[in-house]
């Protein structure tokens, strides 16, 4: 298979990965919104409800971002580890010389 096709083809895991890190972009993005609901429900009266919905969503956001983060980067070491065992493969590396026993010469 070839570097470019392989890196074209997208696997399950790839998906998962992206899907990850749009839920952690929703969801950072929602924290505004849900600190201002916080807020508006804590002037209302409700402040246990406004301070374990503030609480839940700054929670939700960090862990969405550290699952994206960690998936993210494990399919970044895959996608290195593949496209350097590819290249491995194909180039020749005429220098290595693997000596036996005798080809070693020890002055006694």
């Amino acid at each position: 298979m070839a570097v470019w096709y392989a890196a074209r083809t997208m696997r399950g895991s790839t998906k998962l990965a992206i899907a990850a890190a749009l839920l952690a972009v929703l969801l950072v993005a929602a924290v505004p919104v849900a600190l201002f609901a916080a807020v508006i429900m804590m002037l209302l009266g409700n402040i246990a409800g406004g301070l374990a919905l503030a609480g839940v969503s700054i929670l939700a956001a960090a862990a969405a971002v550290v699952i994206a983060s960690l998936s993210g980067a494990r399919e970044l070491r895959k996608a290195v580890t593949e496209v350097t065992e590819v290249t491995e493969m194909t180039q020749r590396d005429d220098r290595v010389v693997q000596l036996d026993r005798s080809d070693y010469y020890y002055d006694d």
